[in-house]
């Protein structure tokens, strides 16, 4: 399963790799692909929603 977040503050490829790291972190993710330019991740696997937005809110970037 496929979910698209979209995530404001990530502003570099360094901050794109934090968003990255934090969210494969979560149980059940099975790849994360993040784009600064356009504020989204995309996130396969079975996580759910809940747990992955706090991953990024931990980050410290904003998931709106």
């Amino acid at each position: 399963m496929s979910q698209t977040l979209t995530v404001t503050g990530m502003s570099c490829e360094g901050c794109e790799e934090a968003v990255e790291n934090a969210l494969a972190a979560v149980q059940g993710v099975s790849a994360v692909e993040a784009d600064n330019e356009t504020d989204s991740v995309t996130v396969e696997g079975t996580a759910e929603t809940d747990a992955l937005e706090k991953a990024v809110e931990t980050a410290g970037y904003e998931v709106s």
